[in-house]
């Protein structure tokens, strides 16, 4: 994959970033470490963790179209969560993950 720098606009279908934020019951169910497994199986980089408020926030990079695919299966979640909602924002590229890493 190409490198950008980082904040760089990018190519329809390149590289982006997505920020979502997962409702419903999606703390103490595994959800972090499954979707840590699912976007490392889409080459994904960004983190995951709980905020506060029992969401879920997810940080992650790379291909727009894996990106929909991982945004596609947050809104299902481990069978052990109920996932209410997923508010998701699109924007750029920051290059600035090395790996996805569940964050705490």
């Amino acid at each position: 994959m190409e490198r950008h720098t980082p904040g760089q606009a990018q190519p329809e279908g390149e590289c982006a970033q997505l920020r979502a934020v997962v409702y419903g019951e999606v703390q103490g169910v595994g959800f972090r470490y499954w979707a840590r497994r699912k976007a490392r199986e889409l080459a994904l980089t960004g983190y995951v963790r709980n905020r506060w408020n029992a969401t879920v926030e997810v940080v992650a990079e790379g291909p727009k179209a894996s990106l929909q695919r991982f945004l596609h299966a947050l809104g299902r979640g481990p069978h052990s969560a109920r996932v209410q909602r997923v508010s998701a924002e699109w924007g750029l590229y920051s290059g600035n993950y090395r790996s996805f890493e569940v964050r705490f």
